[in-house]
């Protein structure tokens, strides 16, 4: 997942614990394997490499998956399109140069749900050239079935932590004499987007979670300055330039995976973020250009 990982499991018998974790860390390399856009092997680069070409056989995992993403299309406006992942071609984070404008308009055509065709267990990229990417919500999604498979295991109190992307399957800890359910929330604490370099890391602010998923969008790790302005890697699919509203957005919902893909929309959302999530029914921490944090009624009090 290119990114540290852990899962913290809270009980008494460290065997079945160390199994349970086994199996969910197979799980979570499982998923980085078959859809991981950097692999070779994976559906993903199959479903690239014949863009243009003829369709390709998906499994029920990968269609659900593909549902999803169109579902997300919808609900985003066409902002949030995992067809998007080409403009990256044109921007270089680790040099920081601007694109040309030819090279990322010829990108920008190659954008677009709407021309990815699905048919039954087949799916074919309309377009040479058009690529998948399920980035926006792979590694929450790698967080959620590590989850599902501690809870199967009978793991009733843990937190699986993918780079930040977390699940939270019940409280950390009880005290003696305390039922399990009742114990205490994990605390997590959300981190500043804008520390100095070379500083020691200083949470923004620290959330309760008991169970369910919540995940972190933001501008600051992956980004460059160039005359005073920062470019992230969050890219308008409608532009290819980057977004610029948001330093960071934490939502907290029922999973990691609908957490992350709702935290990445309020991003492309910018300006009109909060009053969108507000119609979502989520719950949030956002941190404004200035620094000033907005967060829901229910997250304020946490």
């Amino acid at each position: 997942m290119a990114s540290p990982c852990s899962i913290a499991i809270d009980g008494t018998d460290e065997g079945r614990m160390r199994r349970a974790a086994a199996g969910a860390i197979a799980e979570v390399r499982r998923i980085e394997h078959k859809y991981s856009r950097f692999r070779d092997d994976s559906i993903i680069s199959r479903i690239n490499r014949a863009a243009g070409g003829k369709p390709v056989d998906i499994d029920a995992e990968t269609s659900s998956l593909l549902d999803f993403a169109g579902q997300l299309w919808s609900l985003s406006d066409g902002l949030f399109d995992i067809t998007s992942g080409v403009l990256q071609q044109a921007w270089d984070f680790r040099q920081g140069c601007l694109p040309e404008a030819a090279s990322l308009q010829r990108l920008v055509a190659l954008v677009g749900w709407q021309h990815v065709e699905r048919d039954g267990r087949q799916v074919r990229l309309a377009m040479p050239g058009m690529t998948l990417d399920v980035g926006g919500f792979g590694k929450e999604y790698a967080a959620d079935r590590a989850a599902a498979h501690l809870l199967a295991s009978g793991i009733g109190q843990a937190l699986v932590n993918l780079g930040g992307d977390l699940h939270a399957l019940g409280p950390e800890a009880s005290e003696r004499g305390v039922p399990a359910h009742r114990g205490r929330p994990w605390q997590v604490d959300i981190q500043h987007p804008r520390m100095p370099a070379g500083t020691a890391p200083a949470p923004l602010a620290s959330l309760s979670l008991t169970r369910g998923g919540l995940a972190t969008s933001g501008d600051y790790e992956r980004f460059f300055v160039h005359d005073g302005r920062r470019y992230c890697h969050l890219l308008d699919p409608r532009t290819g330039w980057p977004v610029s509203h948001w330093q960071s957005v934490s939502v907290l919902t029922a999973s990691t995976t609908a957490a992350g893909a709702l935290a990445t929309i309020a991003m492309l959302k910018q300006e009109d973020a909060l009053a969108w999530l507000a119609r979502q029914g989520a719950r949030y921490l956002a941190v404004g250009p200035d620094g000033s944090l907005s967060r829901d009624p229910v997250t304020t009090g946490a």
